[in-house]
């Protein structure tokens, strides 16, 4: 049951709130980013809670995650000399060469999604409605028109959700090369007005 939805969460969630993300994009980031405890280092190191909204439980724990960009900076934003001092000097060089591949762009028309996660135990329970409404909300106080997203074409049930909560396909990109690093090549661009 979700006790609240909050803009951010504390520094002692910083963890939780990595290993949730990891959950979900783990997958997909998995290739570059592996091994495990060295990304859930770098997640954890360069979140910044400023920039996400929380769904938490009864005892504060969090059960889902959306995290946005703004001009001020965005949900995960670490650089290389991040992913330096958590792989190495090597391993962090070549892992920021394959990550300046996804898009880490700022869209001043629109409120921009970094990051969509709901705790597996936990889907379905209308935790993904909250946190959408939450966006929403959000992004009017900050005088937002629309709400922009990236979502893998592969991803049907995040997408059938996004659909659900008035997400439309704004557009498709492929890359061959994303889908040889990070094992999908296709994009969808989804925008809502809130």
């Amino acid at each position: 049951m979700i006790r609240q939805v909050t803009l951010g969460f504390e520094e002692h969630r910083r963890a939780e709130a990595a290993a949730l993300y990891w959950q979900a994009f783990g997958g997909k980031l998995g290739r570059v980013m592996a091994p495990e405890a060295r990304a859930l280092a770098y997640i954890a190191r360069v979140m910044r809670p400023d920039h996400a909204i929380a769904a938490r439980g009864e005892r504060g724990e969090i059960l889902g995650l959306v995290g946005f960009r703004s001009p001020a900076g965005s949900f995960v934003e670490g650089g290389p000399a991040d992913l330096r001092a958590v792989y190495g000097r090597i391993g962090g060089s070549l892992r920021a060469g394959a990550l300046a591949l996804m898009t880490r762009d700022t869209d001043n028309r629109r409120f921009l999604v970094d990051g969509f996660c709901v705790r597996g135990d936990r889907r379905g329970s209308g935790i993904g409605h909250e946190l959408i409404a939450a966006l929403c909300a959000e992004a009017r106080k900050r005088g937002y028109a629309e709400v922009r997203l990236d979502v893998i074409g592969e991803n049907i049930r995040a997408r059938a959700l996004y659909e659900r909560e008035g997400f439309r396909t704004a557009g498709v990109s492929r890359s061959r090369l994303s889908g040889l690093l990070f094992g999908f090549d296709q994009v969808m661009t989804m925008t809502r007005p809130v």
